[in-house]
């Protein structure tokens, strides 16, 4: 795709969606753009090496090339029901405990969907006139640690449901802890996410519900 660009003169910007798992364990936290992509796990180990493969069309063909690097997506249109907002969210609709394929105690950094795409969308505008920004790296994140079990459990305090999630603690190959420093965004492009943890679920909730045909208010008192 890089070269395919490299040779068309119509492209102005080039966006690369990386991911906070290119930046694999670091003994510091939040990460920042300028730590080392050391993914060790083969998705992570993927995520840096695009990553490093965009920011040398940059350097050598001054393509005009930027990355991003995100932490966990969430939000209305994820039929992935494996993932563990959506599938939270049809278990409890289904009278089902959500199941939790870690230990629950992973922390990651969760970005709703919607701050995502307007996030791409500035940083392409920017690029586009902005030849300072090629090869560059930006974080988004509401920079917040939040652990699975702590997201599962607002999912069920919002859905109005006491059912407990079945923690069968086999996750293997995962980063334990990570979240992100989005000061580079904030600084350079003025940007800030619109919504919240708890606005983006709601808006995800809200979705998931008419997609699934459930009621507002979903309760299974005494099943957990």
């Amino acid at each position: 795709m890089l070269e395919s660009c490299r040779r068309s003169p119509k492209v102005s910007s080039i966006v690369v969606a990386s991911s906070d798992k290119a930046y694999g364990d670091q003994e510091q936290l939040p990460y920042n753009e300028a730590m080392p992509l050391q993914g060790r796990h083969p998705y992570d180990v993927s995520k840096s090496c695009a990553d490093l493969i965009a920011q040398t069309y940059a350097a050598t063909y001054n393509l005009p090339v930027a990355i991003t690097r995100c932490g966990n997506f969430y939000g209305g249109g994820d039929l992935n029901w494996n993932r563990v907002v959506p599938g939270t969210i049809r278990s409890v609709i289904r009278g089902e405990r959500p199941v939790v394929r870690s230990d629950g105690q992973f922390i990651r950094d969760y970005f709703y969907i919607e701050d995502g795409a307007a996030a791409y969308m500035l940083l392409a505008e920017r690029l586009a006139s902005d030849a300072a920004l090629r090869g560059q790296a930006f974080n988004f994140s509401n920079e917040s640690q939040v652990s699975v079990i702590e997201l599962v459990d607002l999912i069920l305090r919002k859905m109005g449901s006491t059912l407990r999630p079945e923690v069968l603690n086999q996750a293997s190959n995962e980063i334990r802890h990570q979240f992100l420093s989005a000061e580079r965004a904030r600084t350079i492009l003025n940007w800030k996410p619109q919504f919240t943890l708890e606005s983006g679920l709601d808006r995800t909730l809200g979705w998931y519900r008419e997609f699934l045909g459930a009621p507002a208010a979903v309760a299974h008192a005494g099943r957990g």
